[in-house]
């Protein structure tokens, strides 16, 4: 008897220590700058796109995030992004590329006395657009940071970068980039590694005077396949703002994460 008590506290201990772990990744994959590897892949559904706002749009993110190991204090983290874009006016379809964006974020190892993390660094975008109407045709420097705490299951802060472009050809009518990006976020993760997360992500184009705001709720859950852990999350997106022949009113937002172990 007392083998079989034994026995059944061991499966619990080891499905709460599981369940503790899933909760800690499911608050680190909220971190921009957590010190681990992801791969997060962001699929984004947008109607009423075009002129007579029957045109539909489907955008794929592939987003690697990639920590680096500097020293005892700092961590470098590489976030990716790379845009693959779909888009079906009826009469006719493009697909291809969009201009590809890479941020470094600079961050301490251990968060400051009050709680807070934080990460700085150059923020790049290369001219990979296969199409014209998916890029800029313009390389792009700038700088990024991030700002966050976390307690007690909630997560908030806000990720910003400022990217100016060069080398737009201005005989052929083209601009150089100058676009704010600016990211609030705010989510609650539970014991269970289920969360909820609040977003919204403007983009303010400067040379244009054009403001794209879409605001996003997500819910996500991690879960383990074997010996692999992914987070699936689900949610909705409205655009409050954006360009005239741009996405305009509800759309809809699916992520699939894959973790990586170091």
């Amino acid at each position: 008897m007392k083998y079989r008590i034994l026995s059944t506290l061991l499966v619990l201990s080891s499905f709460t220590a599981t369940a503790n772990n899933s909760a800690d990744i499911a608050k680190k994959l909220q971190n921009p700058v957590a010190d681990m590897i992801s791969v997060p892949v962001q699929f984004n559904y947008d109607p009423n796109i075009g002129l007579d706002e029957q045109g539909e749009r489907w955008l794929t993110n592939v987003q690697p995030v990639v920590p680096y190991d500097l020293n005892d204090d700092w961590n470098l983290i590489s976030r990716t992004i790379i845009p693959i874009v779909s888009q079906d006016f009826g009469s006719f379809r493009e697909e291809g590329i969009g201009d590809i964006v890479q941020s470094f974020f600079f961050s301490p190892k251990q968060q400051t006395d009050s709680g807070w993390i934080w990460g700085a660094g150059p923020v790049l975008m290369f001219p990979s657009a296969s199409e014209p109407m998916f890029g800029s045709d313009n390389w792009g420097i700038g700088p990024t940071a991030v700002l966050l705490k976390q307690s007690d299951g909630w997560t908030f802060g806000a990720l910003a970068n400022h990217i100016w472009g060069f080398g737009a050809d201005k005989d052929q009518g083209q601009t150089d980039v100058n676009a704010t990006f600016i990211q609030p976020f705010i989510g609650y993760t539970w014991p269970s590694a289920t969360s909820v997360f609040l977003n919204s992500e403007t983009t303010i184009d400067w040379e244009n005077d054009v403001e794209s705001v879409p605001i996003n709720l997500v819910a996500s859950q991690v879960i383990t396949i074997g010996d692999n852990v992914f987070s699936l999350g689900a949610g909705l997106h409205y655009w409050a703002k954006g360009p005239e022949n741009g996405p305009d009113g509800m759309g809809a937002r699916i992520m699939i994460t894959w973790l990586i172990p170091q």
